[in-house]
């Protein structure tokens, strides 16, 4: 985190790519940096062949990313803009809700269940999978009303979800999370108001 922040204060010309915050990218092996969430996973897809063959599925993963940044920035109101209230809250739980059922409806269309499935209907899991996993098994794990909600709004999500983190890959990644940043979410005053209104 130190080093990101260093490389945040620096001019974009002087930055190994030009970026505004985190997560960035630096691929020692492939001599390439890049940064934003969906271009990373995209990316990584690529290179770790996790990708959809077809143009299309391909073309939906990235949909998928970009979405789940969505998600995130409007959770973190823009990474701390403003603050929650109880009544900015309320008036946001049906666009959460809208948000759940964008990811539910994509899955349903590919044949995904609670028990069963991947959001693209391949037979492996891919970034697309890994992606909605992280994003909403970790506001499971963080905002009980945001479990409940997501738990009742997209059961085959919720479940998906909850598979994924049961892989070795996954599960190893959550403990290392859990390791290095404890039970924080976002950080900050941004983390406090949300869990106000979502804890």
């Amino acid at each position: 985190m130190d080093e990101i922040a260093a490389l945040m204060e620096r001019d974009p010309a002087e930055q190994p790519i030009g970026f505004m915050g985190p997560p960035i990218l630096i691929d020692r092996e492939g001599d390439f940096v890049l940064s934003q969430m969906p271009s990373i996973a995209v990316y990584l897809g690529e290179r770790l062949g996790l990708l959809p063959d077809a143009p299309e599925g391909r073309a939906r993963t990235a949909k998928v990313a970009n979405d789940a940044n969505d998600v995130i920035d409007e959770l973190t109101l823009d990474g701390g803009r403003e603050m929650w209230t109880q009544e900015k809250w309320d008036a946001f739980v049906p666009r959460l809700q809208k948000w759940m059922r964008i990811f539910e409806a994509l899955g349903a269309r590919h044949g995904l269940t609670a028990d069963a499935g991947f959001l693209l209907g391949t037979a492996e899991p891919g970034v697309a999978d890994i992606v909605t996993s992280i994003l909403w098994s970790t506001l499971d794990d963080h905002f009980p009303k945001i479990a409940t909600l997501g738990a009742q709004t997209a059961p085959a999500i919720w479940g998906l979800a909850r598979r994924l983190q049961e892989t070795p890959p996954l599960a190893a990644l959550k403990q290392k999370s859990l390791s290095d940043f404890g039970g924080a979410y976002c950080g900050g005053e941004i983390e406090k108001s949300l869990r106000k209104v979502a804890g």
